[in-house]
């Protein structure tokens, strides 16, 4: 893309795809953000439980609720990706793992860590209820 001079334009997000690493590192930081919010429906959910019956089953109805399972499954996986996005920074701090196919390598090894420790508490966890 060019303006009048025929000179280019600043790459935009339009054009300029961001890194798999820089979106994970946006991530961390939303995901860190989202488990202090979503940290409140739990807390919710224990004073109701120290509050009495009816406020319990306010609590347990709407987390019970697919809006609410669907709000705790975010919750969990977020969870699980600071988790293991964490460990992550952890070995980098140790001086390891900067080549770039190391770090493309952990990308996936991240995500896939995500998915299957989500997946997996949701199914034992709805196994039990």
């Amino acid at each position: 893309m060019a303006n009048g001079s025929g000179r280019p334009l600043s790459p935009h997000l339009q054009v300029y795809k961001l890194p798999l690493t820089a979106v994970m590192s946006i991530t961390h930081r939303i995901t860190g953000v989202g488990l202090a919010v979503g940290t409140l429906l739990l807390v919710w959910w224990l004073v109701a439980a120290a509050a009495g019956p009816q406020a319990f089953a306010r609590a347990q109805g709407f987390i019970g609720s697919f809006f609410g399972l669907l709000l705790m499954f975010g919750w969990t996986a977020a969870l699980y990706y600071h988790l293991c996005n964490g460990i992550r920074h952890l070995v980098w701090d140790a001086g390891k793992s900067f080549e770039l196919t190391d770090a493309d390598r952990n990308n996936k090894v991240v995500l896939g860590a995500t998915a299957v420790l989500t997946v997996l508490t949701w199914i034992v966890g709805l196994a039990a209820w």
